[in-house]
């Protein structure tokens, strides 16, 4: 009988103590970048089979990897790197996971603080460099225990004194280990409790390989706290119950957020209209899901209909809203209440904030439903959709006139995704095109609309895909798609996951945006021409490309695009670069 290895841990305390903690906490996803200084986190990570670890170089692309793992989980995922400039390649990610709410755990090695601003290389001022974009940050304690020697013989450091006897080094080490402990289990909490980004500072001596099978076990534990919420309901009832004009406006949504039963009580009720986007993730037939068909169309009449839809009480659940039209629409034509219902932020969006209600939306409908009753009668919700109807028939007959561009390109494109699919959408012209046009059921739909760029997008979706059983789609544009191309660089890809990448040699976007197109500043600066295509890419990372330039072509190939392969598929689609923008604005005034 063979004898079984022993367990090996890092010799450094701290190192131990930081992966200790992620087991008691749960964090089981740890997405790591390579260094030498982060090796004692990495040893402790990769040879505990609790973790399931993931190797990718580029920094910015790994936190956004972890980004999508962590927006699937909704548990604490953890980013793990060197010190020096590495540390800073996570911003962007940790930005977006503050704004989307997604718990994101920074874990950055760091040089000893005697060793910052003295011209030591990888050095740079680490704590607090992600400040205010946390939910939490603990500049963890270096130990006197590991690397007594080297400590003592330097002539910067603050740690211990020169004469410290053992006993003396042996107290200091445990109040450092309690200290830790305690910020170690205050911080991690904090991300579970927020559900947001922490950072995790851990400065690491020289010798950092080292081993022993001697484990610390954390004592100062904690579980989380998450705290109860009981509000008094009867205004919010009284105000629900005597507005003739109510708007539910839903931005992002995980699914299933809002249950079914809720979702038909607003339906039920001739009050209320319930103006959706792709990323709420709710689909109802009596919802208005494409909110820019409804408005664009009205903007600019000169008619009372703009006044008729201004409504009483505006309900605004979820994150951050797509549509300009109807935060301009809003901010126009305020409501005389506007209530935010969600459990962390008070979003102020069209400046007339009456009430911020701090609970799950949920659970505020459940006891809304329960406690109110429709007795004012109202023809708002019968108008008002009527109104969409006709927009969208004449929308219809428009897009059966148009030329093969970025807005037929989408229309095909979503006739044709399937069932039980994982949408991950990239921001700019892509989440917007993707207001228009519906979505089987069954579709879950994610984008970073946190702080709403094109840098991660590639990266939070390949991340998320790897933690789902259910195939995955990215639409993206050109310029997000060519932005994250370290995205393509790792090991995680799995067979059923798609590229869809509409490329219209530029920033399409910036075409509809006021400008004095098609001038050499214009090109080059804002919409930021060229002629690049993703096939020696996808080559490169042994990706199955295929390209199409016409409608025919794209129904041909989608046909059999979301088919079992062995390996991820792109297709990328070429759109006419000067026409799309004029397609698009004559799509809403074909509605007039």
């Amino acid at each position: 009988m063979k004898d079984i290895p022993k367990q090996l841990y890092s010799e450094i305390p701290l190192a131990q103590t930081v992966v200790n903690f992620c087991v008691f906490k749960k964090i089981q996803h740890i997405v790591i970048s390579p260094g030498s200084r982060n090796a004692p986190l990495t040893q402790g990570f990769t040879q505990n089979s609790f973790f399931r670890t993931y190797s990718i170089v580029d920094e910015r692309s790994a936190a956004f990897y972890a980004l999508g793992l962590a927006q699937q989980l909704g548990h604490p995922v953890a980013v793990v790197c060197t010190s020096g400039s590495a540390l800073l390649n996570y911003y962007p990610a940790v930005s977006e996971a503050f704004y989307s709410d997604i718990p994101l755990v920074v874990i950055s090695a760091d040089r000893m603080p005697h060793r910052i601003d003295i011209g030591d290389g990888q050095t740079i001022r680490q704590p607090e460099v992600f400040e205010p974009h946390l939910e939490a940050s603990a500049y963890l304690i270096p130990d006197v225990s590991h690397a007594t020697e080297t400590l003592l013989q330097n002539p910067m450091q603050k740690l211990i004194s020169k004469n410290a006897s053992k006993s003396d080094l042996k107290r200091k080490q445990e109040e450092i280990q309690i200290t830790n402990e305690k910020l170690l289990n205050e911080v991690l909490n904090k991300s579970i409790s927020n559900s947001g980004p922490v950072h995790l500072n851990v400065p690491l001596e020289e010798p950092l390989f080292g081993t022993t099978d001697i484990e610390i076990v954390p004592k100062n534990i904690s579980l989380v706290d998450l705290p109860k919420r009981d509000i008094p309901m009867a205004g919010f009832v009284d105000t629900w119950n005597s507005s003739k004009k109510k708007i539910v406006l839903v931005g992002v949504l995980a699914p299933h957020s809002i249950s079914e039963d809720v979702q038909q009580y607003w339906a039920n009720d001739p009050t209320v209209i319930v103006l959706t986007e792709k990323t709420s993730n709710l689909k109802h037939p009596s919802f208005i899901d494409a909110i820019d068909s409804l408005i664009a169309p009205i903007e600019n009449k000169n008619d009372d209909t703009l006044e008729q839809l201004q409504p009483d009480l505006l309900v605004s659940i979820g994150g951050m809203i797509v549509s300009k039209k109807i935060k301009n629409y809003l901010r126009k034509y305020p409501p005389k209440n506007h209530w935010h219902i969600h459990p962390k932020k008070a979003y102020n969006t069209f400046y007339v904030l009456t009430n911020y209600i701090q609970m799950n939306p949920q659970n505020f409908f459940e006891t809304l439903q329960n406690e109110s009753k429709n007795s004012v009668e109202s023809t708002y919700n019968k108008r008002v959709i009527s109104l969409y109807k006709q927009n969208q028939l004449k929308g219809s007959d428009y897009l059966k006139q148009i030329p093969f561009s970025d807005l037929k390109a989408f229309e095909v494109v979503f006739k044709y995704i399937p069932d039980l699919i994982q949408l991950q959408l990239a921001n700019s012209s892509t989440i917007r095109y993707a207001q228009l046009f519906d979505l089987p059921k069954t579709v879950s739909v994610f984008c970073n609309r946190g702080t709403s760029g094109i840098d991660g997008s590639s990266s939070t979706a390949i991340g998320a895909a790897s933690v789902t059983e259910s195939p995955t789609l990215l639409i993206t544009g050109d310029l997000s798609f060519f932005y994250d191309i370290n995205a393509l660089w790792n090991d995680y890809w799995k067979p059923n996951f798609r590229v869809i990448i509409i490329n219209n040699q530029g920033g399409g976007i910036f075409r509809i945006l006021p400008g004095q197109k098609d001038t050499a500043v214009y090109d080059k600066y804002y919409e930021t021409v060229h002629n690049r295509n993703a096939k020696n890419l996808c080559k490169s990372f042994n990706l199955y490309y295929t390209s199409v330039k016409s409608q025919s072509r794209l129904k041909r190939k989608l046909k059999s695009f979301f088919k079992a392969s062995s390996k991820p598929r792109v297709m990328e689609i070429f759109t006419p670069r000067k026409s799309n923008d004029q397609i698009l604005l004559d799509y809403f005034k074909s509605m007039d």
